[in-house]
């Protein structure tokens, strides 16, 4: 028996791996820092350093000089290994070059002519509580348009069997009419002379009841 073969959906590729090589963004970040620490360090020179030393300055100048350098090697290093670490516990290299890469992604779409969309957090709030007000509303519209149309079909339903009982009626009552007028020639005929002109008044009564009953059916 030939085993029936399954088959999978394509899975998406995965994503590039992201080098650790500092990129543009990542470079250029570590150049601010080490510019920012330079200028920290200058500004610390050693003339300021020994202005607020005044007697070892003027009687043991070498030595507060070695004090002064030890001072800011020591700075100057621990701020280093601080910033290393804070780079590779936060993975900040990584990070800056995925931005590098998504950037560099968008503007190739961009140009392309492919549409970017917006990213969320920089969309009004309006817009991002429609957004999630966007389902409700259309399964609510939904619904209303299904309760809508249910009670059109009822009403149709409903107006057809007014206007089927409206024929009844009328046949009823145009029945009732031509079985009055037929006792009105019947009693003609018979020329009954005493009772005719009650028999005739009592026939009109009957004639304008049905007639009367058959208006307020039709209303």
């Amino acid at each position: 028996m030939a085993t029936a073969q399954i088959e999978h959906s394509p899975s998406p590729p995965p994503q590039p791996p992201v080098a650790q090589t500092p990129g543009p963004r990542a470079a250029q970040f570590q150049k601010l820092f080490g510019d920012a620490l330079s200028h920290t360090l200058r500004t610390c020179s050693y003339s300021k350093f020994s202005s607020c030393f005044p007697t070892p300055a003027k009687y043991a100048p070498q030595t507060l000089t070695s004090i002064w350098q030890q001072i800011t090697t020591k700075v100057e290093a621990s701020a280093k290994k601080e910033f290393e670490d804070i780079m590779v516990e936060r993975d900040v290299i990584a990070g800056l070059n995925e931005l590098e890469r998504l950037v560099s992604e968008a503007k190739s779409r961009r140009k392309n002519g492919v549409e970017v969309r917006e990213p969320p957090h920089t969309l009004p709030p309006e817009r991002l509580f429609l957004a999630h007000l966007a389902p409700y509303l259309t399964q609510t519209e939904t619904e209303l348009e299904g309760e809508l149309k249910r009670l059109q079909s009822e009403n149709k339903e409903l107006l057809d069997d007014i206007q089927g009982q409206e024929v009844e009626t009328e046949q009823l009552v145009g029945g009732l009419e031509t079985f009055i007028a037929d006792l009105v020639r019947a009693n003609e005929i018979m020329g009954n002379e005493v009772d005719g002109n009650g028999v005739k008044k009592e026939i009109a009564d009957i004639e304008q009841h049905f007639r009367a009953a058959g208006r307020e059916a039709k209303l």
